[in-house]
């Protein structure tokens, strides 16, 4: 009878060590619920400081994005000049794949599974396509308006990004599918060059921005030069922003012994840093270039003595009298003139008055006969 209970409690054992085990597997980790799935975890766990810190960043971003975005949609009929009504199109679209990137973040923040690491693939290189698309449209529009030129409109615009980001989802398509459905593959199970290839696009579409941004500094109209420089410091900022995760996503991860673990922060960290570079490099300064009502016509400053008003200094008072007027005023000075020289008053429009010249006679003025109507009722002698 003894061996039972002990043949009881060898078999009881196992069961409590895998119950013991799994109830440590399943204690959630510090600032997290207890509800919360394992997946999630990492985006409340207070141990793993960055990914919380990461999360917020990409938060604000998102809040950000979307508060501009409805303050120009609220704000679109108050835009009334054409050529800024051209640029809100391309600026929509690019706060959508703003948008789209610090969300993209959080699926490179939690434990990656197969839909999700195939949701990872679709995206990055697609979001990023769209936003450098828009800021190659941007560049487009402000280097013809830098040159006086006229703009293409939003609608043209944003139909341009989106068939530009319409390549890199074909492309993106066809690597899914090779490797993935083809293959057999796993999608979690990819190399870091492979990922980088598949971005050879979009790095084009940047460096492409990047090269029209200049190109409209050259212009002559010194508001979209203004312009044309925010739009090249921030393709300037994310060409090296660029280069530089992907430097240490293929060779710096490697040699610094963080392959594996690293690569997923690297890229999280990647998404939210170019976010905010567009957001605040380009997007807000666009969006207070549309916004902002335009100047008030100048008026000519008429105390400024360095220099006569246009009107002084192109016409004269004779200018604008009838041509008419100028050939009676010609013939009365010489009547005038000739009468001086006689001794006798002639008078074009009174006729001859015979004697000699008297101060105290009423002579009337040219401009008092134009404004009787050519005749002056003339004082009596007696009077």
């Amino acid at each position: 009878m003894t061996p039972c209970p002990l043949l009881l409690f060898l078999l009881l054992l196992p069961l409590c060590m895998v119950g013991s085990a799994s109830t440590e597997e399943e204690t959630p980790p510090r600032g997290c619920s207890p509800d919360l799935q394992r997946p999630f975890r990492v985006l409340c766990d207070l141990e793993a400081v960055w990914g919380v810190v990461l999360e917020a960043v990409a938060a604000g971003g998102v809040l950000a994005a979307l508060l501009l975005c409805l303050v120009l949609l609220f704000r679109l009929r108050h835009i009334t000049e054409a050529e800024k009504r051209s640029g809100v199109a391309p600026l929509l679209l690019l706060l959508a794949g703003l948008v789209g990137l610090f969300g993209l973040s959080f699926a490179f923040l939690i434990e990656h599974d197969e839909h999700l690491c195939v949701v990872r693939r679709a995206l990055w290189g697609l979001l990023f396509a769209l936003c450098f698309s828009c800021l190659l449209a941007q560049g487009v529009r402000l280097q013809r308006l830098a040159r006086g030129k006229r703009s293409p409109g939003g609608i043209i615009l944003a139909g341009l990004a989106l068939g530009l980001t319409l390549v890199q989802g074909i492309i993106a398509a066809e690597w899914l599918l090779l490797t993935v459905a083809r293959q057999g593959q796993a999608a979690c199970q990819y190399l870091p060059l492979d990922f980088a290839l598949a971005c050879s696009y979009v790095v084009l579409l940047l460096l492409a921005a990047l090269v029209t941004s200049a190109c409209a500094l050259c212009g002559g109209e010194r508001p979209w030069r203004g312009c044309g420089l925010w739009l090249f410091l921030a393709c300037l900022a994310s060409v090296m922003l660029w280069a530089a995760w992907l430097g240490f996503y293929l060779y710096g991860n490697a040699a610094l012994g963080h392959s594996p673990d690293w690569d997923e922060p690297a890229l999280a960290v990647a998404l939210v840093v170019q976010g905010w570079l567009l957001l605040l490099l380009h997007a807000i300064p666009e969006a207070h270039s549309c916004l902002r009502p335009p100047p008030p016509p100048s008026a000519p400053d008429y105390f400024d003595a360095t220099e006569p008003p246009p009107r002084l200094r192109e016409t004269s008072f004779y200018d604008d009298l009838p041509l008419q007027y100028m050939e009676n005023q010609a013939f009365s000075f010489d009547e005038h003139s000739s009468a001086l020289r006689s001794g006798v008053h002639r008078n074009g429009n009174l006729g001859i008055r015979s004697g000699p010249f008297r101060s105290n006679v009423y002579q009337p003025t040219e401009m008092a006969v134009v404004l009787n109507g050519g005749t002056v009722r003339m004082p009596r002698n007696g009077a």
